[in-house]
């Protein structure tokens, strides 16, 4: 009779330990980043090397890499030919700028962002690429058309209404030795950050405010852009790197 009365306090005993396991150990096991399916980049470069896209896909590849993304690296646009492959993805990063690009490679780019992936990229890599394909611009929401002397010195300036957004959120103005971008922008996308020209290479554009870091919607995708990163070594600027880093995981709906 004790023997069967222990036996169930036994059984009982290691019921309510088991009980308390799954409520207050399983959860923040299952929880953990290391459980979670990994978000998935895809980098695209290539184009005119001026713009060293290698250099800058070695920045930004083993940063993502250390954010818990599973990475891959093409320099090839046929990475955009498995459309179920690029739709699985989390973001795409391109790097390439004065291409071309065949049919079936910009229609499987636009219908995966279209459907929800990210795309996020800088300067000529992602709004200088494909000069002819309009949608291709519709989608990126702008397209370079000059950098008025070349390399100069200019400041760019976070927009204050747009101070909290989590792209921005505590960077101050900040000046680069680099091109600055003038570009055609599509009146409808979210400028985080601007540049004022001063006139001094082409007059008739003194004072101009020209939007520098944007972000908006192509359907269901997140589209994020920044016109700075000429070279790699414009992302020695701190607050450079940190608004592309930024604007990446926001692409990827980390941020």
């Amino acid at each position: 009779m004790k023997k069967g009365r222990h036996k169930l306090i036994l059984i009982l005993a290691l019921s309510l330990i088991s009980f308390f396991i799954s409520i207050f150990f399983l959860p923040a096991f299952s929880c953990s980043p290391h459980n979670q399916a990994k978000k998935k980049a895809l980098i695209v470069w290539g184009g005119w090397e001026g713009h060293e896209p290698k250099k800058c896909v070695d920045i930004f590849a083993p940063w993502l890499m250390e954010q818990g993304f599973e990475v891959e690296v093409s320099n090839t646009l046929d990475a955009y030919l498995d459309l179920e492959k690029i739709k699985k993805l989390d973001v795409i990063i391109q790097v390439w700028t004065q291409g071309t690009i065949k049919p079936e490679q910009e229609r499987n780019l636009l219908e995966a962002v279209k459907s929800g992936v990210g795309l996020a990229g800088w300067h000529g890599g992602l709004a200088d690429s494909f000069r002819t394909e309009t949608e291709y611009q519709f989608m990126v929401g702008g397209q370079w058309v000059a950098h008025p002397g070349g390399i100069i010195d200019y400041e760019v300036n976070i927009v204050p209404e747009k101070k909290d957004d989590p792209i921005v959120k505590g960077l101050k103005d900040f000046k680069m030795h680099s091109e600055q971008y003038y570009m055609h922008v599509d009146p409808g996308v979210e400028v985080l950050a601007t540049t004022t020209f001063s006139g001094k290479y082409a007059p008739w554009i003194e004072g101009v405010v020209m939007p520098v870091v944007w972000k908006k919607y192509y359907a269901k995708g997140r589209v994020f852009y920044c016109s700075l990163g000429h070279v790699a070594a414009d992302f020695d600027v701190p607050e450079a790197r940190e608004i592309v880093k930024r604007g990446i995981l926001w692409a990827a709906r980390v941020l």
